[in-house]
């Protein structure tokens, strides 16, 4: 059992448990007592394997290492969903070298479904290779996105979200972006747009999707992804339509701001 699938056992086992909740963000940006035991969980047993790697994990984790590689975790990327006992959560674990992902595992625990990548050898959910759909262009593209909890970032994606909809042919919204970006990866979705991920949002997520063949990055683009702050549109899309969905969603993003 890999270190993100043992954090999915654990988070699963305590779905149905009595919830002790924070906020960060905002009042509707919640964290709980799940969030942190999963990722204590992941760093104790990566320090154990690796005691000379950096960390960098959502809820706290903070570690600069010696030995070139740096561990991004994101212990339950939609919490909310946790909260609720809804699907789509998922735990998300990426190996960095100088600021690429270059190995990363997404498990969604209620699914039972690990997807993981490393650089140059494909993308896989558990034992089956994937690849991203062959979609050609934009009005049959299913497209998934992602809302921020502060309210004046919320009032724009909306505006964003009005200059796209009519465009490709329909819009879902699941609360996990590791998980959209593994949709994309596998073909669940052709797309995926969402601004204000971190990089242990999409650190694994975008490897992934590169890896099953689609494009994935920040808009405005950093020579390194994990340099992007949290105002940029993160993008995945396959690609056939990568280009035109790259541009709408520069145009969306400049229209709602106008």
């Amino acid at each position: 059992m890999t270190v993100a699938e043992a954090a999915g056992v654990l988070l699963l086992t305590h779905l149905h448990g009595e919830r002790t909740i924070d906020s960060k963000t905002s009042p509707t940006d919640a964290v709980t007592e799940m969030d942190r035991a999963a990722e204590a969980l992941i760093v104790q047993r990566l320090l154990a394997a690796r005691p000379d790697d950096g960390l960098l994990g959502e809820e706290g984790a903070n570690r600069a290492g010696t030995s070139g590689v740096r561990w991004v975790i994101d212990p339950l990327d939609g919490t909310v969903n946790y909260l609720y006992r809804r699907a789509a959560f998922a735990v998300s674990v990426a190996a960095e070298v100088d600021g690429w992902p270059v190995a990363g595992a997404i498990v969604d625990p209620q699914r039972g479904e690990t997807f993981h990548a490393w650089l140059g050898g494909g993308a896989w959910l558990d034992g089956a290779r994937i690849h991203t759909s062959n979609v050609a262009t934009l009005d049959r593209a299913l497209v998934g996105t992602g809302f921020d909890y502060v309210p004046e970032r919320r009032r724009r994606q909306g505006a964003e979200l009005a200059e796209i909809i009519d465009v490709v042919r329909d819009i879902r919204r699941a609360g996990s972006a590791a998980l959209d970006m593994c949709a994309v990866a596998c073909g669940r979705l052709d797309a995926y747009y969402e601004r204000g991920p971190h990089w242990w949002d999409a650190a694994a997520g975008s490897l992934i999707v590169r890896e099953a063949g689609g494009i994935a990055e920040p808009l405005p683009a950093h020579a390194r992804p994990a340099e992007a702050s949290s105002a940029d549109i993160w993008i995945a899309a396959a690609p056939a339509v990568a280009d035109a969905f790259r541009a709408l969603i520069v145009q969306a993003a400049r229209a709602a701001e106008a």
